[in-house]
C-alpha cells in the first residue's frame, strides 16, 4: 500500500467524522433539552422545566409540553447571543469545509494538481477545526453557565441536559477529523511547494548571466572593433604601398644619379 492510497483512505475516514460532527452540531439547534430542571417529588404532579438557545417548555406527568419562544432578543443576555452566534458560524464554516473537502480530496479526482488538491484540502481541514472550535467554545461556556447557576443558591436549579452533551460530541469530532485534514494535507502541500521551488546554492564560480542589453552592447562592440581592425588593415596597406611607391622613387632617382656622375667622369676623362 502506497502513500497516496494510506493519505486517500485517511481523508475518506476524516470526511465521515467531520460530517458526522457537523450533523451532530446542527441537530442542537432542533433540541430542546440544553438544561432541564424537576419540580415537585410525587409522580402525579412533576413538572419538568426545559429550556435552549431559542425557546422555553414545560412538560407535566402525562407527557403534555407546552413550548414558547424567547418573545425578545434584545431582552436576552450577551451570553445567549455569543453562543448563538458560535454556533452559526461553526455550521456554516463546517458546510464550506464539506464543499471544499470533496472538492480536494485525492478519490474525487475534481481539482487541479496534487499541490492545489492538497491546499484546498489543508483549507477545509481549517474550516473543520475553526468550526469545531467556536463549537466548543459555546457548548462549553453554555454548560459552565448552568454549573455555575446551579451553585448559586438564588438562581433556580437546572442540569445540564442532552443537547449540551451531543454539541460536546459533535465539536470534538470537527475538531479531530478538521485537525487530521489540516495535518495531513499540510505536511503533502509544504513538501510538493518545497521541492517545486528548491533552495538556492551558492556555486563555487560566479557566472554572469548576460541579459539582452548587454548582449547587443557586446555585438555592436564586436562590430566596432572588427570595422576598426579593418579601417587598420586598410590604411596599413596604403601606407605600406606609399613607403613602396616612395623607395622607388628614390631608387631610381640615386641610379641617374650615379650614371649621370659616371658620363662626367668619362667625359673629363676623355678631354
Amino acid at each position: 500500500m502506497g502513500y497516496r492510497t494510506v493519505v486517500m483512505y485517511t481523508e475518506i475516514c476524516c470526511l465521515v467524522v467531520c460530517v458526522a460532527g457537523w450533523i451532530l452540531v446542527c441537530s442542537t439547534q432542533a433540541t430542546e433539552i440544553w438544561t432541564w430542571s424537576e419540580v415537585g417529588s410525587i409522580v402525579l404532579t412533576t413538572s419538568n422545566y426545559f429550556s435552549n438557545l431559542w425557546k422555553d417548555c414545560v412538560s407535566d406527568s402525562t407527557g403534555v409540553s407546552d413550548c414558547k419562544g424567547i418573545p425578545s432578543m434584545l431582552a436576552l443576555n450577551w451570553d445567549i447571543h455569543m453562543c448563538r452566534a458560535l454556533i452559526i458560524i461553526s455550521i456554516i464554516l463546517a458546510f464550506f469545509g464539506s464543499v471544499l473537502v470533496l472538492v480536494g480530496m485525492k478519490c474525487t479526482k475534481v481539482g487541479g494538481t496534487e499541490i492545489a488538491n492538497a491546499r484546498v484540502t489543508f483549507a477545509g481541514g481549517m474550516n473543520y477545526f475553526i468550526g469545531g472550535m467556536c463549537a466548543m467554545v459555546a457548548f462549553s461556556y453554555y454548560g459552565h453557565k448552568i454549573v455555575s447557576e446551579f451553585k448559586d443558591p438564588f438562581y433556580k436549579e437546572f442540569e445540564i441536559g442532552v443537547g449540551v452533551f451531543v454539541g460536546w460530541g459533535g465539536s470534538t469530532l470537527l475538531l479531530v477529523g478538521g485537525l487530521i485534514y489540516s495535518i495531513v494535507a499540510g505536511i503533502e502541500g509544504c513538501r510538493s511547494s518545497s521541492e517545486r521551488y528548491p533552495a538556492p546554492k551558492l556555486p563555487d564560480v560566479y557566472t554572469v548571466v548576460p541579459t539582452r542589453k548587454e548582449t547587443e552592447y557586446v555585438a555592436q562592440t564586436e562590430i566596432s572593433q572588427s570595422q576598426k581592425s579593418r579601417i587598420t588593415s586598410v590604411s596599413r596597406q596604403n601606407s605600406i604601398s606609399g613607403l613602396s611607391s616612395i623607395s622607388s622613387k628614390t631608387g631610381y632617382s640615386s641610379t641617374s644619379g650615379v650614371t649621370r656622375t659616371t658620363r662626367t667622369t668619362s667625359r673629363n676623362e676623355y678631354v
